[in-house]
């Protein structure tokens, strides 16, 4: 129950490429880096989709232990 009630991070275009070059990246490493493709990572930066799941969270985790600052709020995810 209480991990229901954890506030999840909902990544937007920007964040993730701002994460991204601060983390001085190019798409097809990062996508290499969280399992993925680069199409993914893509689409994206570009907005069509959010990552969700496994890979939010590890962008999450990637971000706290680099010291990047979020430059949103965290809001809660009602959909999980």
């Amino acid at each position: 129950m209480e991990r229901e009630k954890r506030k999840r991070r909902q990544w937007n275009k920007e964040e993730i490429k701002a994460l991204r070059q601060y983390l001085n990246l190019t798409q097809v490493r990062l996508a290499k880096e969280l399992g993925t493709r680069q199409q993914t990572i893509s689409e994206w930066e570009k907005g069509m989709y959010r990552p969700r799941g496994a890979s939010a969270t590890l962008l999450s985790i990637i971000a706290e232990r680099s010291g990047f600052a979020y430059r949103t709020e965290e809001k809660h995810d009602e959909s999980d």
